[in-house]
């Protein structure tokens, strides 16, 4: 008689533990979290939620995918070369809102130039910023092959992790025809 008591005893365990996960997964949808997929061409353009940058749209080619609390929510692409691109998207808990959208390119920029490169930081997906203006992250700028066109002249260089801490402010100063490496201070 013992082994039976203690099989119903696991079954109604069980089934009170199924139904305590099933209400927990109920609630966590219902008030909880979406997701946000961006399909954009240029694919590294910069993802900004509510006015708060995220990172960019993909990495290698795979489209990332971020985790937006349910509700409206206004959505701005940005990338150095384009027209910035503005929208509103209902994200639904538990399910993913996908939004497509090439960029319209701006005109080229007439040299002479100078190159910006940045390393280091908390991650490879930091904002960086000239004069307050989205240029990239930071793995976009940080190897001798990569860097960032500018025209000679003063400017302010921000960089900021995607959870918005300030890694660097600092004013920086292109030359014509050379190469200006500013490093970051890993976190840590």
């Amino acid at each position: 008689m013992g082994n039976a008591r203690h099989h119903l005893f696991m079954r109604i365990l069980g089934m009170c533990l199924f139904t305590l996960c099933v209400g927990l997964c109920s609630f966590a949808q219902a008030g909880g979290n979406g997701y946000l997929k961006v399909k954009a061409t240029p694919s590294h353009a910069g993802v900004f939620i509510d006015g708060k940058y995220v990172g960019p749209a993909s990495n290698f080619g795979m489209t990332r995918k971020y985790a937006v609390a349910a509700g409206e929510h206004e959505i701005v692409l940005r990338d150095p070369l384009c027209q910035d691109f503005t929208t509103k998207v209902t994200i639904t808990a538990g399910k993913t809102s996908t939004i497509t959208q090439s960029l319209q390119s701006l005109p080229p920029a007439k040299p002479p130039y100078g190159i910006l490169r940045v390393e280091g930081g908390s991650s490879k997906f930091d904002a960086v910023y000239v004069n307050d203006k989205f240029m990239g992250h930071v793995d976009e700028l940080n190897n001798f092959a990569q860097g960032l066109l500018l025209p000679p002249g003063d400017y302010t260089l921000k960089v900021a992790s995607p959870d918005g801490k300030q890694e660097l402010e600092q004013k920086i100063k292109i030359d014509a025809h050379k190469t200006t490496l500013v490093k970051v201070a890993q976190a840590g």
